[in-house]
């Protein structure tokens, strides 16, 4: 966020770098990023459980995105209330509520109860979007502010990198059960089988819970590290603030970039489980690389963005994910699998450059103009159910299309804040 250090100085907050709340806020870059890569293994898992097509299985991300969409102006609005210490302990409560909410979801074995409890999980991570984006900012100087906040996303990608393992490991742990087995089962027994297969589902939630509970604590003891700021008032919601192009392009582009990408992840197990003739769990043990592309892209990016032109460096990977997307499609085998796997290399910096660039000049508004760019991240909910349907009348590879026309604004984006 490259000018909200400058909204900080205006409104009585410090500017003074302090180590422990940057450490603090990598920490729940993390934990979001390996809450939220789950969902790419919930979706195999509840498909085969629920025999559901792709475009019900994306439902699974359209719950969790939509969530963006509908928390994401209140968000800012919480954050310009209470602070962004108080701000994050209110985001912490309600992600930790959510995850909770897996428990009685398993229980029942109804798939409308997790769809509940992603969105209401997404409430709590959009909150803590808003606030860690703006303290990550404060944390050092306006003109680093990209390099630092692709830092922060990197740990975030080290979350999305472990989640599939782990999650594999207890969500998938062997092979889904095929639809033509439970087309046999007695109303009952169907019943008696979602529920038991549910309940492996809620175990990382529940531990990903008690982490949560242990930062809010932590946040809460915390809390004064920060002053609570007085920001110059944006009236209502700060809808206001879209008539300025920047801010405007790079709400877009943050809808392009998140739709894209959650697209490829959601698809990845049932995309490479063919290609590579290997089972589900192991496919899904492989979408890690997925993420660890991001992570390793985000380390070099933080030093890259130091030196190179922002909007340069993301023209050049948003190409390089057209490229790869489209190798992957229209080939086969281990070529296709890497292919759609590097895509995660060059997706790393999108998501930090566009914010930070998408901020320039808004200043004392920032927690409401963060809000109106995290409710871009709704395009996690909209693209991948267009994706699915894609899928389910054209097949996985036609489907590809749709990300790659996320791919095509982020290069526009890129080319429109490189030259002014």
């Amino acid at each position: 966020m490259a000018n909200a250090p400058q909204a900080a100085a205006t409104s009585g907050v410090s500017t003074k770098p302090d180590q422990v709340l940057f450490t603090l806020s990598l920490g729940l870059f993390f934990l979001w990023g390996f809450a939220t890569v789950l969902i790419d293994i919930l979706v195999p898992k509840l498909k085969g459980l629920f025999t559901l097509s792709y475009a019900e299985a994306m439902l699974t991300q359209f719950a969790f995105f939509i969530g963006y969409f509908v928390f994401s102006l209140p968000a800012g609005a919480i954050v310009s209330r209470l602070g962004y210490m108080r701000g994050i302990v209110t985001g912490l409560v309600v992600m930790a509520g959510g995850c909770l909410m897996f428990a009685p979801a398993a229980r029942m074995g109804l798939y409308e109860g997790f769809l509940l409890a992603l969105f209401i999980m997404a409430g709590g991570i959009t909150i803590l979007q808003v606030a860690a984006n703006a303290v990550i900012s404060i944390v050092g100087p306006a003109a680093t502010s990209s390099a630092r906040l692709t830092l922060a996303q990197a740990f975030n990608s080290f979350g999305t990198f472990l989640g599939p393992f782990v999650g594999a490991r207890l969500i998938l742990g062997g092979q889904v059960t095929p639809p033509a087995d439970l087309a046999s089962l007695s109303p009952e027994q169907l019943i008696a089988l979602r529920i038991a297969e549910a309940a492996s589902v809620q175990t990382p939630f529940l531990g990903i819970a008690a982490l949560l509970a242990v930062l809010m604590i932590v946040f809460w003891v915390k809390r004064d590290l920060l002053p609570r700021p007085t920001f110059a008032t944006e009236k209502g919601l700060g809808l206001g603030l879209l008539k300025q192009p920047r801010l405007l392009f790079g709400v877009i582009a943050i809808f392009a970039y998140v739709g894209a990408e959650v697209s490829i992840g959601s698809l990845l197990v049932n995309y490479l489980t063919p290609r590579l003739a290997v089972p589900e769990v192991r496919a899904g043990e492989l979408v890690s690389f997925y993420w660890g592309g991001a992570m390793i892209g985000r380390f070099i990016g933080a030093a890259v963005l130091r030196t190179v032109n922002p909007g340069h460096v993301l023209m050049a990977c948003a190409l390089g994910a057209i490229a790869l997307v489209a190798a992957s499609s229209m080939t086969t085998g281990v070529v296709s699998a890497v292919a759609i796997l590097a895509v995660g290399l060059v997706n790393s910096v999108m998501f930090p450059t566009i914010f930070s660039q998408s901020l320039i000049g808004i200043d004392g508004a920032a927690p409401k103009a963060a809000g109106l760019l995290c409710m871009g991240i709704v395009g996690g909910a909209i693209l991948p159910v267009l994706t699915g349907l894609t899928a389910d009348y054209a097949g996985l590879s036609i489907a590809l299309i749709v990300p790659i026309l996320g791919y095509l604004w982020i290069v526009f984006f890129g080319r429109f804040t490189a030259s002014i």
